[in-house]
């Protein structure tokens, strides 16, 4: 699939999860990984606790701000303070931003950027209907950013990179857009080896946060080569084998891909979420 094909891929799989009340348009749609999770019955909440999120950050954001959709929780790594300015890459449905939003204060401002115009209308009918006025939601690409040059402290990114065919200059702009000494915390999906072909070449794959990334050295070289210093790893999570038997999103890939539970567990293991943090030289 070439960079175009990709982003309108992606744009429209997360646009139906925007207009959805759950995160798929119809029952009968095959879904990505979150949309079978949410659609078959996993509380969102828990989807969230499983992946960091305290029940107290849950219970403070706007009902319908949380999606699901994430694999870690880059807010609780970033360590904001009062007033920094703070930059979230692929900010969905305006989840972090609101959890951001209330530890920077009012002195302080937080950015969100989705390239879905569906999200963006989501996201900002969720600030209005919070009450949220230090926070800011804009249309664009991850790899294009609109924010100005050294204008943030803190970029955050919570399970989208992978999604983008062009990570080299996602992490080019996170750099351009910080702040001399500014850092970088994100949550994402990288290979521990790389995956068969058969998901490699998947819509559904990709869409669903895996057929996107690479392997992990690679995208640490990314990072590096953007010109981040300090960088290190704060968190690394394999996908558990056993929830291959017990996960609604593993069993459909199962079923979708028509593959036996040992192939199944095979693509799982090579999958992992990290946590990772770099900085721009002051």
């Amino acid at each position: 699939m070439n960079e175009k094909d990709v982003k309108k891929m992606v744009k429209e799989g997360y646009a139906r999860a925007a207009r959805s009340s759950c995160c798929g348009p119809s029952e009968s749609e095959v879904r990505d990984c979150a949309e079978v999770s949410c659609c078959q019955g996993v509380n969102l909440d828990e989807i969230s606790k499983r992946i960091g999120y305290a029940d107290e950050e849950l219970a403070e954001v706007p009902e319908g701000s949380n999606l699901g959709l994430g694999c870690g929780n880059p807010v609780a790594l970033a360590s904001v303070s009062r007033g920094e300015t703070v930059l979230d890459l692929g900010s969905g449905a305006g989840f972090d931003c609101f959890l951001v939003a209330n530890r920077v204060g009012e002195t302080g401002k937080v950015i969100g950027v989705d390239m879905t115009p569906e999200m963006v209308e989501k996201a900002r009918r969720n600030a209005e209907k919070g009450g949220y006025e230090n926070v800011e939601f804009r249309l664009g690409e991850i790899e294009d950013l609109p924010v100005e040059d050294s204008s943030v402290d803190v970029v955050i990114s919570n399970c989208v990179i992978n999604l983008s065919p062009g990570k080299e200059r996602v992490f080019k702009e996170a750099f351009r857009v910080l702040k001399p000494g500014g850092r970088m915390i994100i949550s994402d999906m990288v290979l521990l080896k790389e995956l068969p072909q058969f998901i490699k070449d998947s819509k559904r794959a990709y869409t669903g946060c895996v057929a996107g990334a690479v392997l992990k050295d690679e995208y640490l070289k990314l990072i590096e080569k953007a010109g981040f210093v300090n960088i290190s790893i704060l968190g690394e999570t394999s996908f558990p084998v056993d929830v291959v038997v017990s996960d609604p999103a593993a069993q459909a890939f199962t079923e979708n891909f028509n593959v036996p539970l040992e192939k199944a567990e095979e693509v799982f293991r090579s999958i992992a979420s990290i946590k990772v943090r770099g900085e721009k030289p002051a």
